[in-house]
């Protein structure tokens, strides 16, 4: 069998610091597992900009669509805030969502045992939580056409962005929300703006459709987006499954990521449709920014980069049992006290970027009794 094919995109500010320790990881695979990826690395974001002149090269999306699955950092700081709007650094990300057509983005929202105290809500209403929010990600009012700013008058100018869906759109990433829901609690909350956003009754009228014809045995609950950002932070293990489309996706994950304590915690994963070779175009990331306040320092959280290669372990590579030894390991090291500056609290010893990596290695060693 052929090495699996993962193109590293580091990226901007502590994009690096983080990709290190999981690159560190995969070399650790290789020598105690015994399994081999081929590994290319390239730029990506302000870095690549200031390098090559674009955000993202042909080549690397070349690469990109070569690749089985894609590991990428984070992008962007205020050092490229002024560049014109193709070339800044998040273009990049929004082109590989594109151009790969990925447009499934899974954000899981789970609280460990050991950080449940680091949440801003009450210690009942959060442990245990574990939430997934599927979010829409290749189409809707960021990429809706037509979109810019035109001028109406010497004193008056209008900008314009255009939510649009199409129903096949809506269809596919409802399949896989109910798809996910089945091996999670079965129960699927389907989130837009129906009462006054003609996309949001389109959206739910078709969910509603396809639950009958095809998913009747998952529970389905509608909500009103407003609604579900103010339920997150009253009563959030109501949620399992929520399903909504990419500018409310976009918050609403957010939202559901600080029920944790810290964005250095949670990985995310975006995924295409199954091709006819069985495999499906994929991109993993961590939900943090670039952090540039902290920026080679030592102090960024890699356990959320780390968490999101044993996403791609197990949605790319269907290596449940290494995804699951990752996630367990990660869990160890938070209960023996080990934390990043961003998730002191409690903390029995704050460690290190580097020091965060080399405990969670520790930790599978002695998991796979090595």
């Amino acid at each position: 069998m052929s090495n699996k094919k993962i193109l590293v995109l580091p990226g901007d500010g502590i994009g690096s610091e983080v990709m290190s320790e999981v690159l560190n990881l995969v070399d650790w695979m290789t020598k105690y597992k015994s399994f081999s990826f081929d590994v290319s690395e390239r730029l990506v974001g302000g870095t690549a900009y200031d390098k090559e002149g674009d955000s993202i090269s042909e080549a690397t999306m070349d690469e990109a669509f070569n690749a089985d699955a894609v590991l990428f950092g984070a992008v962007g700081g205020p050092k490229w805030d002024n560049v014109e709007r193709e070339k800044r650094p998040e273009a990049a990300l929004l082109r590989l969502r594109k151009d790969l057509d990925l447009f499934a983005n899974l954000r899981p929202a789970v609280v460990f045992d050991a950080l449940a105290e680091s949440s801003p809500l009450k210690l009942d209403l959060v442990r245990g939580l574990d939430i997934l929010i599927l979010r829409e990600l290749t189409s809707g009012v960021y990429f809706g056409e037509p979109r810019g700013v035109s001028k109406i008058n010497d004193n008056e100018e209008k900008a314009v962005d255009t939510q649009s869906y199409t129903t096949s759109e809506v269809e596919r990433i409802t399949r896989v929300a109910f798809d996910l829901a089945k091996k999670r609690n079965n129960k699927v909350t389907s989130v837009e703006k129906s009462n006054v956003m003609e996309t949001g009754m389109f959206w739910r009228n078709i969910v509603t459709k396809l639950h009958k014809n095809e998913f009747n045995n998952v529970e389905l609950n509608h909500m009103l987006a407003d609604n579900c950002a103010m339920q997150l932070v009253r009563y959030p293990k109501q949620f399992d499954v929520i399903l909504t489309d990419n500018l409310f996706g976009d918050m609403l994950s957010d939202v559901a990521a600080m029920l944790t304590g810290s964005l250095g915690m949670l990985p995310s994963a975006s995924l295409g449709a199954i091709n006819e070779k069985g495999t499906r175009a994929a991109l993993y990331e961590p939900v943090h920014g670039t952090a540039p306040d902290i920026a080679g320092q030592g102090k960024a959280n890699p356990l959320a980069m780390i968490m999101s290669f044993a996403m791609m372990l197990k949605y790319s590579f269907d290596m449940q049992e290494d995804s699951q030894m990752i996630e367990q390991a990660v869990q160890n090291v938070l209960s023996k006290g080990l934390r990043t500056p961003d998730i002191k609290q409690g903390a029995v010893k704050i460690v290190s970027t580097s020091e965060m990596g080399q405990a969670v290695f520790d930790e599978l060693k002695i998991l796979i009794g090595k």
